[in-house]
């Protein structure tokens, strides 16, 4: 029974990478329109990874430039080229997984910032995902639990809430923490989930955070086993009614292909 069920995990792997390797690239990446201090601008790079500007700040969570992790082809160019990035003040990781955690875009990211003339962005990062960035020159690393509040001398509360899923870097270091995150400034405030499956914790969220836009992933959830650790899009609009909050922006899609099933709505472009 065990080698039957190694042998269709291995043919389910092998569809996804022949897909990944023979599917032309896509996409073109935007100018950025920058957002004034009181304004709430969300720039969608790819996959989960996102520029937000709020309360005047530029943060970016799980951003991800690579065109290729290990062996799966970058579908979708980013929607910003990473060299015209603005200084960020902030970079938020939901989770170690590679394809959350890329360790080169993160080390350019910090970069940049600083050849721009500004100090080196603060990380946040869940509890015992802080080595992992630690020698990326970043200029603090901020290990958060659940529920934690982080206060900007801005203004800016950022909470590290809970999600439906895991953190492991690699096989056995599954010790590591995992969840998202709700940026607050003012009226404005975006709830980005992080990778989860559908869980009682997106109504917890709605109830104590109350975001007014919702990043949620609608990728990754066939064959239906994948589910236990992702949402589907029909999770994902449950999730988002159960958050209560006024827009949904989907994402984990149509870059990285990473199960057997695309999300074919949003596939053709209608996003």
């Amino acid at each position: 029974m065990l080698n039957i069920s190694l042998r269709r995990k291995a043919r389910q792997f092998g569809k996804v990478v022949r897909h990944s390797l023979t599917t032309p690239r896509t996409g073109y990446p935007q100018r950025l329109v920058a957002a004034e201090p009181d304004e709430l601008g969300i720039t969608f790079i790819g996959h989960s990874g996102f520029l937000i500007q709020i309360g005047g700040k530029n943060v970016l969570v799980d951003p991800n430039f690579a065109n290729w992790i290990f062996i799966l082809k970058r579908l979708r160019r980013p929607g910003l080229r990473l060299h015209e990035l603005p200084p960020i003040d902030y970079v938020l990781v939901s989770h170690a997984h590679f394809d959350h955690l890329h360790k080169p875009s993160l080390r350019a990211i910090a970069k940049l910032t600083r050849r721009l003339g500004g100090p080196a962005p603060t990380v946040i990062v869940p509890k015992h995902v802080g080595e992992l960035v630690e020698r990326l020159g970043f200029r603090q690393v901020v290990e958060a639990e659940w529920w934690q509040t982080l206060h900007d001398n801005a203004g800016l509360e950022i909470t590290h809430t809970p999600a439906n899923h895991w953190g492991a870097r690699l096989i056995h270091d599954d010790h590591r923490g995992f969840g998202g995150f709700v940026l607050r400034n003012g009226e404005h405030s975006v709830y980005h989930s992080g990778d989860t499956a559908y869980f009682s914790g997106f109504a917890e969220i709605g109830r104590k955070l109350r975001p007014e836009i919702a990043l949620l992933p609608i990728g990754a959830y066939e064959p239906p086993s994948f589910r236990n650790v992702h949402t589907s899009p029909e999770d994902a609009l449950q999730g988002f009614l159960d958050l209560g909050a006024e827009r949904m922006i989907p994402m984990h899609y149509g870059t990285f292909r990473q199960s057997q099933k695309r999300s074919t709505c949003f596939e053709r472009g209608k996003r």
